[in-house]
Order: C-alpha cells, then structure tokens, then sequence
C-alpha cells in the first residue's frame, strides 16, 4: 500500500520547515491563519504545535491585543527552534536541489526525444505570467 502524502517523511519535514519560518517572520499567527498558509487543518496545525513546543522548538507566550484586552498566543521560536529552521533550511534546498536537477535530466531526455537541441529561451520578467494572470 503507498504513503499518502502526509506519511511521507520529506512532507513532514517541509511542513515544520515552513511552520517555523511562517513562525519565526510572524509569531502571532493564529493556528487558523497559520493552517491556512500550510495547506492543513487547523487540528494538524494545533499537532504539529503541541509537537514543536514539546522538542524544545516553540514556546507560548501570551500576550494583550488591543483595547478588548484579550489574551492571544504568539509562538515563538527557541533558539534550538531557530537551529533546527536553519537545518531544515539547508535539507529543503538541497532536496530541491535534486528535485530541480533531475527534472532538467528528465527535459533533456524529452527533449532529446522530439528532436530538440536547446531549450527554448526563458521568458523576460515583463512577459513571465504572474501569479494572478496565470
């Protein structure tokens, strides 16, 4: 039976990679806008939380918003929470490193296949499809 996406342990990883730097720009992230960033529920958020706090990674801290005065949660990370960020960091890049250098194999193949010889040329920033239009 395959892994579902979840189970997969470089999803995992790349979740908490991301968690921690969404965390560490932001801190006063709730668990809902912070699942809606990662693509996960908000119990998967509350989770992965419980989880960092528990390695040492994440503290709580409460704090006063406004003239309400009510109690909100900031996450912040430890200094062992920034460590692990950066370890994260280095693991992300380099597994995308090879993710990126394996689908250039894999273009050249095919392009090898249909007769092509050079990639065709990268589109200028002023005519690369942005984000909305695309």
């Amino acid at each position: 039976m395959p892994m579902t996406t979840s189970q997969r342990p470089e999803h995992n990883e790349t979740i908490r990679y991301r968690a921690l730097r969404l965390l560490e720009q932001d801190p006063h992230l709730s668990q809902r806008q912070l699942a809606r960033e990662l693509g996960i529920s908000v119990g998967k958020v509350n989770f992965l939380l419980k989880g960092l706090a528990e390695k040492g990674l994440v503290k709580f801290s409460n704090y006063q918003q406004g003239d309400d005065k009510l109690k909100k949660l900031a996450y912040l990370l430890t200094p062992e929470g920034l460590q692990h960020r950066l370890s994260l960091t280095r693991a992300y890049l380099e597994r995308k490193t090879r993710q990126y250098e394996a689908l250039q194999a894999e273009l050249a193949s095919l392009r090898a296949e249909v007769g092509e010889t050079a990639p065709p040329p990268a589109p200028r920033a002023e005519e690369a499809p942005t984000e909305r239009g695309a």
